[in-house]
């Protein structure tokens, strides 16, 4: 098969089969042997009723129905390992991926290349979910040493042997975006059309997107534990300056009285720096638990046209 095109599927019911007749005709361009791998992910409304449908008159979709809402990178996962084609596309169900731009993906995908992202140039995006994007990235950059780019989200044309790579990763925290980059491979970006959301809001709350940040940072990087050393390498520099500092002080009688106000504040602020640094190890050794157990990732309740 040359072609897969994996959906994940959330609060898009009504835009499926637009999403659907789209995808045919784009795909057609290329060749007539695709397969298009919808997956609903415990989808709010009746996703998995227009799946049933579509794929009941068409046999080259292929739907899927998880048992609960794993998360949109799960699904993501759950498509990966079922899809079938030397060319795999990831793209979301709301229709800001334009499936007209998959064509052009493939084409300069020919010219060597392994991984085509989207590039989304101009998004049509609230400026609040742009900004948290933008630094989330920067600091996802930094902390893991890769660079990563904003403006490219999930959307892009991937070979087979870079998503085997990918689907080799097992992290119990799936984020296709950052896996694929890390795997490496000859890459490049297209500058696409980025259209404005068809359904009514995101599924990422402000509270599920910083705790998708966290989890993400905390799973694809231990600087934050590098960062804790460093930090309490320089508190300790510092106490022994100032320890110093006092003791000059007190020889040549310059102290009288101990200060309650320094001493309450030091207390409360190296208090409050251990309590965060547990904090901060505990979320890794809770992690390291989670892993351990291996459990599955996502289950699969129903699936059509297998």
């Amino acid at each position: 098969m040359e072609i897969s095109v994996v959906v994940p599927v959330y609060g898009c019911s009504k835009h499926l089969i637009n999403l659907h007749n789209r995808l045919i005709i784009s795909l057609k361009e290329i060749t007539k042997d695709f397969e298009i791998i919808m997956i609903n992910d415990g989808s709010y409304d009746n996703a998995w009723d227009t799946i049933k449908e579509i794929a009941n008159n068409d046999k080259k979709v292929m739907g899927v129905n998880l048992s609960r809402n794993f998360g949109q990178h799960y699904a993501i996962s759950a498509g990966l390992n079922i899809s079938k084609g030397n060319w795999i596309v990831v793209m979301d169900c709301d229709l800001q991926d334009r499936p007209e731009n998959i064509p052009i993906l493939y084409k300069e995908a020919q010219k060597g290349y392994d991984i085509v992202f989207a590039q989304r140039k101009l998004r049509k995006d609230t400026f609040f979910k742009k900004l948290f994007s933008k630094l989330f990235y920067l600091i996802l950059s930094y902390l893991t040493r890769t660079k990563l780019d904003p403006t490219i989200a999930n959307f892009g044309i991937y070979n087979r042997k870079s998503i085997n790579a990918v689907l080799l990763m097992k992290d119990k925290l799936k984020y296709f975006s950052v896996m694929i980059r890390w795997v490496g491979f000859n890459s490049t970006k297209m500058s696409i059309q980025h259209d404005k959301r068809e359904i009514d809001e995101t599924s990422y709350s402000f509270s599920k997107l910083i705790s998708l940040a966290i989890d993400v940072m905390l799973s694809f990087s231990d600087k934050p534990l590098r960062l804790m050393v460093k930090f309490g390498f320089f508190l300790s520099s510092f106490s022994i300056l100032f320890a110093l500092y006092i003791l000059y002080r007190a020889l040549f009688g310059a102290v009288t009285v101990v200060g309650w106000a320094s001493t309450i504040i030091s207390i409360w602020f190296l208090g409050g720096i251990i309590i965060m640094f547990i904090g901060i190890i505990g979320i890794y050794i809770g992690k390291t638990f989670d892993q351990t157990k291996d459990r599955p990732v996502y289950i699969i309740k129903d699936i059509i046209n297998d």
